[in-house]
C-alpha cells in the first residue's frame, strides 16, 4: 500500500485488539495505518481516476462492485465508485457509530434520498415517519418526490401504522428544531422487522448510538457537528455492510459522492468531536437554565440527554431577537464552532405545511440556537441584550411585560 492509498477491505488488520474509548477512537479510527505508511497526518487524495494496464482485473471488479457494492479491492477505479480519503472517514464514523459501515455522500439530504431509494428499489416505498423532522426531510417525504408514501404518526402509533409496503420507519431524536425526544429502544420494538432509522444529528455519537438501542440506520447530516467548523457539506449512513453495500450501489449511480476535501475536513473534525461536543453542552445547558428564569421568555427545549442544541419560545417578537444579536450569528445550520441561532418558523421549517408545522410543536414564536465554543458570559450578555432590544430602541421593562401579559 502506497502513501495514498487505503484499502478498506483491509482495515480489520488495523482495528484495535480491545475496545477503546470514544474520545480515542475519534482521534484514531481511520488511521490506524498511518504509522505503517509512514506517515503522520492523514493523506489527501483528490485523483478523479486511477490507471490501470489491466483491463481484465478493472472488469471483474466493477462486476463484483455490481453484485454486491462492496468496496473493490486493491486500488482505487473511479473517483465516484470509491476514494481512499472518504473511505477512512467511513470507517472511523462506523467505529464510533458501533456499526459495520458507514456511507458518505454530498449532503445529508443526499444520504437520506439513497436510503429511500434503496428502499423502493425492493418495493417498499412506505414509510412511517414522527414529526419533528428536519423541514427538508420532512419535505422530501411528503411531497413524494421519489415516488414515497408517508403516515405521519406520533410515537405510539408506529406499529399500527405498518404496512406490508413499509421499507422504513424514521425518527430524529433529539428532534429539530423543538428537541423532543423519543425512546429508541421503544421505537425499535414497535417497528417489528422494518428498520429503524435514526436521524442523530443533534447527539452524535458523544451523546447516542441508536444501534446499541434497536436502530438499524443512523442519519448524521455531517455538514454540522461532525465537521464542526462550518466549512464543509456532507451526509453519512452508519449502518450494516450489506444495506452500505446498496447505498454504495445508488451514490455510484446517482453521484451524490462525497468531495475527498470534505472528507479531510469531516476527519479532522471528527479527532475533536468529542471535546467540542462537551464543551459547547455545558453552555447550552447554563443557557437553558438561565433562559428557564428569565421573564421574557415563554418555554426553553432542551433535550434529557444534553447537547449544544437550545430551543426556545419568547414572549416578544423572535425577529426582533434576531436583528439584535451582534456576538451571535444569526444564520441557518448548526453545529460550528460559533453560535448560531435562527427563527425555524421562516428558514429551516418555512417548506413544512402550517398547520404541520405548528401542530409538531414549532411555533412562529420559536427560535433555535446552536451554542458555540465562545465563552458562556459573552454569549448570555448577547443574547439578553437582544432579547431586550426593539428595532431602533431599547425595549423598557413595563413593555416586556405587557407582551408577555397580551401573549398569555
Amino acid at each position: 500500500m502506497d502513501a495514498l492509498s487505503y484499502d478498506a477491505s483491509h482495515d480489520a488488520s488495523f482495528a484495535p485488539a480491545t475496545p477503546r474509548a470514544l474520545a480515542t477512537e475519534a482521534v484514531h479510527a481511520g488511521r490506524d495505518d498511518l504509522a505503517a505508511l509512514g506517515l503522520h497526518a492523514v493523506p489527501l487524495d483528490l485523483s478523479t481516476t486511477y490507471p490501470s494496464h489491466d483491463a481484465r482485473a478493472e472488469a471483474e471488479r466493477i462486476d463484483a462492485f455490481a453484485t454486491t457494492g462492496a468496496r473493490p479491492e486493491g486500488p482505487p477505479v473511479y473517483a465516484r465508485l470509491d476514494n481512499p480519503t472518504t473511505a477512512r472517514f467511513e470507517t472511523a464514523l462506523a467505529r464510533l457509530e458501533g456499526t459495520e459501515s458507514a456511507v458518505a455522500f454530498a449532503s445529508g439530504m443526499a444520504a437520506l434520498t439513497a436510503v429511500l431509494l434503496v428502499r423502493a428499489s425492493m418495493g417498499l416505498r412506505h414509510v412511517v415517519a414522527v414529526r419533528p423532522l428536519y423541514g427538508c426531510s420532512d419535505h422530501l417525504l411528503t411531497a413524494g418526490l421519489l415516488g414515497t408514501e408517508v403516515t405521519w404518526t406520533d410515537v405510539a402509533g408506529i406499529a399500527d401504522a405498518i404496512r406490508p409496503d413499509t421499507g422504513l420507519v424514521m425518527v430524529e431524536t433529539p428532534a429539530n428544531p423543538t428537541l423532543a425526544e423519543v425512546d429508541i429502544r421503544a421505537v425499535a420494538r414497535a417497528c417489528g422487522s422494518v428498520p429503524l432509522l435514526v436521524d442523530s444529528t443533534f447527539a452524535t455519537p458523544v451523546l447516542q448510538r441508536p444501534v446499541e438501542h434497536g436502530a438499524r440506520i443512523v442519519l448524521h447530516s455531517a455538514t454540522k457537528y461532525l465537521g464542526g467548523h462550518g466549512d464543509v457539506l456532507a451526509g453519512v449512513v452508519a449502518c450494516d455492510e450489506e444495506f452500505a453495500g446498496k447505498l454504495r450501489q445508488v451514490r455510484f449511480a446517482t453521484g451524490g459522492v462525497l468531495h475527498p476535501l470534505a472528507s479531510y475536513l469531516l476527519l479532522r473534525g471528527l479527532s475533536t468531536l468529542p471535546v467540542r461536543m462537551r464543551a459547547a453542552s455545558a453552555s447550552a445547558a447554563e443557557l437553558a437554565r438561565r433562559l428557564s428564569a428569565d421573564p421574557r421568555i415563554a418555554r426553553v427545549h432542551y433535550p434529557e440527554i444534553g447537547g449544544a442544541m437550545v430551543s426556545f419560545e419568547v414572549y416578544g417578537d423572535p425577529h426582533d431577537v434576531i436583528a439584535g444579536v451582534r456576538l451571535i450569528t444569526p444564520a441557518v445550520s448548526l453545529g460550528s464552532v460559533d453560535t448560531l441561532i435562527q427563527h425555524p418558523a421562516s428558514i429551516s421549517h418555512r417548506i413544512v405545511d402550517e398547520d404541520d408545522r405548528r401542530s409538531a410543536g414549532v411555533s412562529d414564536r420559536l427560535l433555535r440556537m446552536s451554542v458555540g465554543l465562545e465563552d458562556v458570559e459573552d454569549l448570555w450578555r448577547d443574547l439578553t441584550e437582544a432579547l431586550s432590544a426593539r428595532p431602533g430602541r431599547p425595549a423598557a421593562e413595563g413593555a416586556v411585560r405587557e407582551s408577555r401579559s397580551a401573549v398569555r
